[in-house]
């Protein structure tokens, strides 16, 4: 199984967690999912009154040059780490 049919199963395996995680590694699977899909954060970091979207923004802004396929590869690992 190559790199991107990996990253497919751990999206669908992210799913059906045995339990849900906690709010900080939920920040983290976004933030990975999103520069593994989209690449660099764009677009202006939202607004103090919208406290999720911040926290989400600047979650995936802090894994700023991060390549692709790594992006993957850590989604992947910690999507197994959660499944246990």
């Amino acid at each position: 199984m190559d790199l991107q049919e990996q990253f497919t199963q751990a999206v669908a395996d992210s799913k059906n967690l045995p339990e849900r995680p906690d709010p900080m590694t939920l920040l983290k699977i976004y933030s990975l999912y999103k520069q593994a899909s989209a690449g660099d954060a764009g677009g202006e970091r939202p607004g103090l009154t919208d406290m999720v979207g911040r926290a989400k923004w600047d979650a995936w802004n802090g894994l700023k040059g991060t390549g692709r396929e790594e992006a993957m590869q850590r989604y992947i690992d910690l999507i197994a780490d959660l499944k246990g």
